[in-house]
């Protein structure tokens, strides 16, 4: 009798989708965000000001950081799956990156949308 033991490793297939697809949006990003600043005349507080007072960058940016935060845990949860055995240490490490990612993604808005 074989005995299984579940790892996560059913994730294989849409992990390895959502890796590409995050990247992607990220090189967008980041493509866009040269360009942007290639086009600025200056590298003043009005010019940055201008720049991230407008609607599109803010969402394109938060976009980005959402697209690197759910990149980060993938990444990381793989490493954990393959590198940490014990289940208790897997699972604490979970939810400390979990954590700290919300952290990230709540501080994000507030830096992008607060005053």
């Amino acid at each position: 009798m074989v005995n299984r033991h579940v790892s996560g490793a059913h994730y294989g297939l849409r992990d390895w989708l959502a890796q590409r697809l995050t990247a992607v949006v990220m090189i967008i990003y980041s493509v866009l965000f040269l360009v942007m600043l290639l086009k600025m005349q200056q590298f003043d507080y009005g010019s940055w000001r201008t720049l991230w007072s407008g609607s599109v960058m803010r969402v394109a940016t938060l976009l980005f950081l959402l697209s690197l935060f759910l990149h980060a845990w993938i990444g990381m949860r793989n490493i954990f799956m393959d590198y940490v055995k014990c289940t208790g240490l897997r699972v604490s490490l979970y939810a400390a990156v979990i954590l700290a990612l919300v952290a990230y993604a709540a501080w994000a808005v507030q830096i992008l949308w607060g005053r």
